[in-house]
């Protein structure tokens, strides 16, 4: 059942309408039956012009929610509907396995990749295993260790960055959370080979830097990238986090902000209502486009790779 966010009341009130009349219509008698047909038909195009519209003129903060869905698109259903072949690798060499960041050999239209992502889960049960896709040191260790290895096999990175930001805790400081995330940023920018990396829902500070640090960064249309939440910026700047809404509108956290920005190459349109209305058709669109750009990188040599990611950063604020 899809979950409604709190500025979709409207269409969900009339989506309860229509299930109602439906329903009411279904459970009558043969000889009270009414034909409703044509004014069901009415209200759900009513239904899709005011989701349509409403999505047309989203806010900072509301992309922000919608970024966040439970029902978006995760690790797991991109590897289920874009990519084949998956071939997961686990652990750092040093401390162990992070369910956190997840990654691999996978092939897209039949183009070797090394994958590397963010999983948030889907329920209670795995946002527990995967930490709520934040990044724990041996997650950003094992991501170079991947980047290291897609390097010697001369296979292009592709990266799903969806995080709030990399795991906090005291245990992860003691382990070099710091300069976990710093390495792995390196370790973009330096990689001998394209990288494409794309924003799918939440990119959040250093640890989203740390897996989107490409020559070609995507976004997702309703997705958002910024270095702190708009909760935590609103909480240091006006000391309550009731006033996200206007943090997000100042930090600049959409496609289309950081789009003109700079910050991002090319946004990647999503179904109307967002990714978690249609799944199956935000992710064809993605790899569609993922597919593209390396097609493209593909006749670039290193050099010119290398440069592309500096000079990226090197632009911000200029």
């Amino acid at each position: 059942m899809l979950t409604f966010l709190d500025f979709e009341k409207p269409v969900a009130q009339l989506q309860a309408q229509i299930a109602e009349l439906r329903a009411a219509n279904q459970s009558a008698d043969g000889g009270d039956q009414i034909d409703m047909v044509d004014e069901l038909a009415k209200l759900e195009a009513k239904s899709a012009d005011m989701l349509k519209g409403l999505y047309a003129s989203l806010s900072p903060w509301q992309k922000t929610q919608v970024a966040r869905h439970p029902q978006r698109p995760h690790f797991r259903d991109y590897v289920q509907h874009a990519f084949t072949d998956f071939m997961p690798l686990g652990g750092d060499r040093y401390f162990g396995e992070d369910d956190a960041i997840i990654g691999g050999f996978a092939t897209l239209r039949g183009r070797p990749v090394m994958l590397i992502g963010h999983e948030k889960g889907h329920d209670t049960q795995t946002r527990i295993k995967h930490n709520f896709g934040m990044g724990k040191p041996e997650g950003y260790r094992k991501a170079i260790r991947l980047m290291d290895l897609a390097g010697r096999f001369g296979l292009p990175v592709v990266t799903l960055v969806d995080t709030s930001g990399a795991f906090p805790g005291i245990e992860a400081e003691e382990r070099g959370q710091a300069e976990a995330i710093a390495r792995s940023t390196e370790a973009c920018l330096a990689l001998p080979v394209p990288m494409v990396a794309t924003i799918v829902g939440e990119g959040g500070s250093g640890g989203a830097v740390a897996l989107a640090s490409a020559e070609r960064v995507l976004m997702f249309e309703h997705a958002i990238y910024s270095v702190i939440s708009p909760e935590g910026c609103a909480s240091i700047l006006w000391r309550t986090a009731e006033k996200a809404a206007d943090a997000a509108e100042a930090m600049k956290v959409t496609a289309q902000d950081l789009k003109e920005l700079g910050v991002i190459d090319r946004i990647v349109p999503e179904p109307v209502g967002g990714a978690h209305r249609d799944p199956k058709a935000a992710i064809r669109n993605l790899a569609d486009t993922i597919d593209d750009e390396l097609t493209t990188l593909a006749r670039q040599d290193v050099t010119y790779l290398q440069e592309r990611r500096a000079d990226r950063f090197l632009a911000i604020g200029t």
